[in-house]
């Protein structure tokens, strides 16, 4: 079933007048572009700033929450005690860093961030979330995240107040019902397909992240890009949908509500502002890159975009002849990927960190090649608002009158 007849604008709604009219009428009352994204967690803008690795977006999420967004951290970034070597040596000693340089297990110091969120969005009332990957090489971290961020919220009223959202991604959200739901937190799942958007519904999602496969990191092994994915997700289900995957400015916001969002989450975008958690290199290497200046190889779970360099292009020819079933839709995990094949991811990511240029894997969508600055959190969020409202106020002298 649809949710056509529900209204993506609260001010926009195509069963009483022509959208363009009632918009136009709307925002020269001096109304922002409010949904019910907003409506449910109580953010300003219908904005999510994405939750992504191998940092921890701890810095970005506060920022992003404290400009009315939603803020989301990343929690792959506690991931080391899974890894080895000199890329569990930097997270370790990153999130030590995060935390005051306090000992303690992984599950601590992500409650310890959950506070510092907490304090760092006080004056503002900012709202922010976690994500969480649930893929099957997730499963037991995943479970400690999610036990952690619900117990932190149990604790905490003040957490519990502004902690509202819970994302998962890169995994089957069903068997997670029975962790998350009783929580009483929201719970939004990402998912790349129609058939993925169906099993979200049954497992009790309140919203879906339509993510289509130009977005960076970690996309769908199937290659169905936004413009079509989104209004597909959301003619087949009666479940809100937020549109990923190219989403960068007014322009696209405003596309993805035309399209049946009730809003858009960004990541490549947020990354390249100035409270972002990456390193200055990856900044400054998706502002120089163009709109063909990325490419598909193996990412960890399964495929992933990367910006073009030397590096990337060797983990894709190593792709191609040692897990070529990435191309071809064939799933494969950890136990049966080529050792050759994770050497390499490993060489890269140990690169990223060091912000070795040449060698490193530079994730990035897409988008990377409409992005040309470095704006603060708060600056992009107002001029991506600002720009969609300009937008939709235009719309009707773009049409010819017959």
């Amino acid at each position: 079933m649809s949710r056509c007849g529900k209204s993506q604008l609260l001010f926009l709604s195509a069963c009483d007048k022509t959208g363009a009219q009632l918009a136009t009428n709307e925002i020269r009352g001096g109304n922002m572009i409010k949904t019910e994204l907003c409506e449910m967690v109580g953010i300003k803008h219908p904005i999510i700033q994405a939750g992504m690795g191998p940092y921890s977006t701890n810095n970005l999420a506060a920022a992003a929450a404290n400009a009315g967004a939603l803020g989301i951290l990343s929690t792959s970034g506690f991931l080391y005690t899974a890894v080895s070597g000199s890329i569990r040596k930097r997270l370790a000693a990153l999130i030590q860093q995060l935390t005051d340089g306090k000992e303690g297990t992984p599950v601590e110091h992500l409650k310890r961030i959950l506070h510092r969120t907490k304090e760092e969005t006080r004056e503002s009332q900012g709202v922010f979330g976690i994500n969480c990957m649930v893929s099957a090489e997730m499963t037991q971290w995943a479970g400690a995240v999610l036990r952690t961020v619900i117990e932190a919220r149990d604790e905490d009223p003040e957490i519990r107040e502004r902690l509202k959202v819970i994302i998962t991604s890169a995994g089957d959200p069903l068997p997670w019902t029975e962790t998350i739901k009783p929580s009483g937190v929201k719970w939004f799942h990402v998912v790349p397909s129609v058939r993925h958007a169906k099993r979200c519904e049954r497992a009790g999602v309140d919203v879906i992240i339509a993510s289509g496969h130009e977005g960076g990191m970690h996309i769908a092994w199937e290659p169905v890009h936004t413009m079509v994915l989104l209004p597909a997700v959301v003619k087949a289900v009666n479940t809100p949908v937020i549109g990923a995957g190219g989403f960068s400015d007014g322009a696209s916001l405003a596309a993805a509500l035309a399209l049946g969002a009730i809003g858009v989450q960004m990541g490549t975008r947020f990354l390249a502002t100035r409270e972002s958690d990456f390193t200055q290199m990856h900044k400054d290497y998706i502002v120089k890159s163009g709109e063909r200046d990325t490419l598909v190889a193996r990412g960890v779970v399964g495929p992933a975009r990367y910006l073009n360099n030397q590096a990337s292009m060797e983990l894709t020819r190593i792709t191609v002849s040692k897990a070529p079933g990435l191309y071809l839709g064939q799933p494969d995990d950890l136990t049966t990927v080529a050792p050759e094949v994770m050497e390499k991811e490993d060489e890269g990511f140990n690169a990223l960190y060091s912000g070795d240029e040449l060698k490193a894997l530079i994730p990035g969508g897409e988008v990377a090649g409409r992005i040309d600055d470095l704006p603060t959190a708060k600056e992009l969020i107002e001029r991506t608002v600002s720009e969609a409202e300009e937008i939709i106020r235009n719309l009707p002298q773009k049409l010819v009158k017959g």
